[in-house]
């Protein structure tokens, strides 16, 4: 394993040999959407273009010449971990189960998608190197290091290694099998909010959360994981921000986002979190629209109708005049949400974190939730809270 200063450098290490300034438009991917991807790029992830010199390979334009002619005593081989079991597969890569032949340890290994080297590192995978390199918590997953494979093709792999975690809170609460007290939901809900306590004040936005990327492990510790779409959030005086808003999975994506702001911060993360904790109590998402449209359709009739009255300004948002929005419908979040729990503590927490205006969902609105009575005998419900609902009762 490396230290702390050794794997600060491999990642210096890797931004200059191998990060293009060119971020190309992906297949399938508007010129639109291109250009909101562009002006989303944190401005320090970007390195500047390399010239071309034939006599230096660190500069040579042909990325594989960067991976082949690298060589670091920073960076481990990735031969050094086991692989057990693949167990995730997706648009970012392969992610497999392994274990440390030094320690025994068992790690989580994330494969970075490289199919187009020639278009630089991808984005994703710098922003969560970069996210994770500045958080360290107990609720928020850890990653160890960085580690490096030779192909098959004489070409270079990454890896990101963390640490590893048995199961994700999508999985457990779609099987029958794990049964969920209020105990647990309680367990559960106040490790969520303490690590994403500890990415609000680290001014990142963590712009996905939903239950397939929180992680917890057997003993019962919750881990928040996947920043690829995370970002840094420090807001200039008397400036605004222009992110993308094409984040966040549609069924946690709040009202702010599906109305075209691009002017959002961390009370984007509050309405995932408030989605969760719903779903741990429903045992499914509670809002599962079929479009951007009709989420905001069942965003009202769950939260009240999206009307200046209860959401002053919303009005001016770019899309506010292009969608039908259902007017004059009551808010029923502690009405729906009384039908699976009367905990008041419970229901008051919910109806916050599903303000519909965002400035009712800062991070106040977390520490509110971290102080609030529902957690105050959490930490005395002993072993059987910690284990989380993980084992079938």
């Amino acid at each position: 394993m490396v230290n702390s200063d050794e794997f600060s450098n491999s990642v210096v290490e890797i931004k200059q040999e191998y990060f293009s300034k060119q971020i190309k438009q992906e297949e399938g991917i508007s010129k639109a959407e291109e250009s909101d991807r562009k002006e989303d790029i944190d401005p320090d992830l970007v390195v500047a273009e390399f010239s071309f010199d034939p006599e230096n390979p660190a500069i040579n334009p042909n990325l594989l010449a960067y991976l082949n002619d690298f060589k670091g005593e920073t960076m481990n081989d990735v031969d050094v971990y086991e692989r057990l079991s693949k167990i995730g597969q997706g648009t970012f890569g392969e992610v497999f189960k392994a274990r440390c032949m030094k320690t025994g340890r068992l790690v989580a290994l994330k494969k970075i998608l490289m199919e187009n080297e020639k278009e630089g590192f991808p984005i994703t995978a710098l922003r969560e190197i970069k996210m994770l390199q500045l958080l360290d918590h107990p609720n928020v997953t850890k990653l160890i290091e960085i580690c490096s494979e030779r192909t098959s093709n004489d070409n270079c792999a990454f890896y990101l290694v963390f640490s590893f975690c048995e199961h994700d809170l999508s999985g457990l609460l779609s099987s029958s099998q794990v049964k969920l007290k209020l105990v647990d939901i309680k367990t559960m809900m106040k490790q969520l909010l303490d690590g994403l306590y500890r990415i609000h004040s680290s001014n990142i936005l963590h712009r996905d959360m939903k239950t397939s990327n929180i992680l917890i492990s057997h003993d019962g510790v919750l881990k928040l994981a996947d920043f690829g779409l995370a970002r840094l959030a420090i807001r200039q005086a008397q400036a605004t921000n222009c992110f993308t808003n094409r984040v966040v999975t549609l069924w946690y994506r709040p009202p702010e986002l599906l109305l075209g702001t691009r002017d959002y911060d961390q009370a984007i993360d509050i309405w995932g979190a408030a989605c969760i904790m719903a779903e741990l109590f429903t045992r499914g998402p509670i809002l599962q629209g079929s479009s951007e449209q009709n989420q905001l359709n069942l965003i009202s009739k769950f939260a009240g109708s999206i009307e200046p009255k209860s959401w002053s300004g919303c009005e001016q948002l770019p899309l506010y005049k292009n969608m039908e929005l259902p007017k004059g419908l009551p808010r029923k979040v502690t009405e729906w949400m009384g039908n699976y729990t009367q905990n008041t503590s419970a229901l008051a927490l919910l109806d916050s974190m599903f303000s519909l205006d965002p400035k009712n969902r800062d991070i106040s609105a977390v520490i509110k939730g971290i102080t609030s009575n529902l957690f105050e005998y959490t930490s005395k419900c002993g072993a059987h809270a910690n284990r989380g609902g993980l084992e079938a009762r």
